[in-house]
């Protein structure tokens, strides 16, 4: 492992988690109107669930950024066929300013994008639980009709 790669983890780790954390919070400080909304008004339960919710966002996330840490320096495995065996090749290694940049900008790129699809599902999760709880209240199954047995002959 070069000093680049030591860098970039550096770099990349305090930029994906201060992303993650403000996003959480942006989220679910907002998220609570939402939830009071569907509990109507029983601050107990919304804010246990917003609680909850933002665990778990925390949780997926924060996994996610960590699966997607390695950096790798530019190794690739390639078939030779004259010797029909793998041979690991050097392509692009990471001994550069200039592809440190590209590098870390790709994983945070990336990880920004799977951030906002993440946020958007909260947001429809939000205002679905949101339209349920306003939908007018449906009557319940009709009573069952009592079945009169003819007495037998």
């Amino acid at each position: 492992m070069t000093n680049k790669i030591v860098i970039a983890y550096l770099l990349y780790l305090p930029i994906v988690l201060g992303l993650t954390h403000y996003v959480a919070r942006t989220l679910f400080t907002n998220g609570r109107a939402f939830m009071l909304d569907i509990f109507k008004g029983r601050e107990d339960i919304a804010n246990a669930t917003n609680k909850l919710f933002e665990v778990g966002f925390y949780l997926l996330n924060m996994g996610f950024a960590m699966r997607m840490l390695r950096i790798d320096e530019g190794v690739e495995r390639q078939w030779d066929a004259d010797l029909r065996t793998f041979e690991q090749v050097v392509t692009d290694p990471l001994n550069t300013n200039q592809r440190l940049v590209e590098v870390l900008a790709g994983k945070v790129g990336g990880f920004a994008i799977y951030l906002g699809i993440m946020l958007f599902l909260n947001l429809f999760l939000f205002f679905r639980g949101r339209r349920k709880a306003h939908r007018t209240d449906m009557p319940g199954a009709p009573a069952p009709v009592p079945v009169i047995n003819a007495p037998a002959l």
